[in-house]
């Protein structure tokens, strides 16, 4: 049986994106089923592994992106908003397999069931981005939500009051005006795609 600390390192160190999608829900399932161990034999990495892209840049030097008006512009949130899943995958594992023996054992289920959410809404925005002409990757991004996780890997009460409570609500407060842009824009397909993760 699989430990859930080197389950959950194994998502963090998958590094290509639909690898990373595949493996995150494959973590959540075997531990639906019960096939791995409530136990922490595994030290969770300071960081996940990164893809060679995107570029990880500091915040203040991301480019401009616009209010969504354009293609291009619509092109560069769903890159963003595809960046800030593919961290949420990292930070949802990252919690369970940190933070899982302090808990209850349904702290852990939550939270891998987090991930493979996150991992779904991934795989919908880097889709919907591949039949825009894109792909994630394609342009920059920042660590500014792992960041935060570095900050508070040793103390998950500040985990939980910085990252869900405070940088993942900020993002759900400014969904619907994104939604907005998309639907202005006649861009009802991606504006479905942030309805459907805003309700997950």
């Amino acid at each position: 049986m699989t430990d859930l600390a080197q389950a959950c390192r194994s998502v963090l160190e998958t590094t290509e994106p639909r690898a990373k999608v595949r493996r995150a829900r494959a973590v959540a399932r075997g531990w639906q089923r019960g096939d791995i161990a409530w136990t922490f034999n595994m030290v969770m990495p300071d960081a996940p592994t990164r893809p060679a892209e995107p570029d990880l840049l500091p915040p203040n030097r991301m480019p401009k992106r616009g209010k969504g008006g354009s293609e291009r512009g619509r092109i560069a949130l769903l890159h963003a908003l595809a960046h800030i899943e593919w961290s949420a995958i990292d930070l949802a594992f990252d919690a369970a397999g940190r933070f899982g023996s302090l808990f209850p054992r349904a702290f852990v289920d939550d939270w891998l069931s987090v991930g493979a959410d996150e991992a779904m809404h991934f795989a919908v925005l880097d889709r919907r981005l591949r039949a825009l002409g894109s792909r994630y990757g394609a342009l920059p991004a920042h660590a500014g939500l792992w960041e935060s996780a570095s900050a508070t890997a040793h103390d998950a009460l500040a985990r939980l009051a910085v990252v869900p409570m405070v940088l993942e609500a900020r993002g759900l407060d400014v969904t619907p005006a994104t939604v907005a842009r998309f639907e202005a824009a006649d861009d009802a397909r991606s504006a479905r795609i942030l309805q459907r993760i805003y309700r997950d």
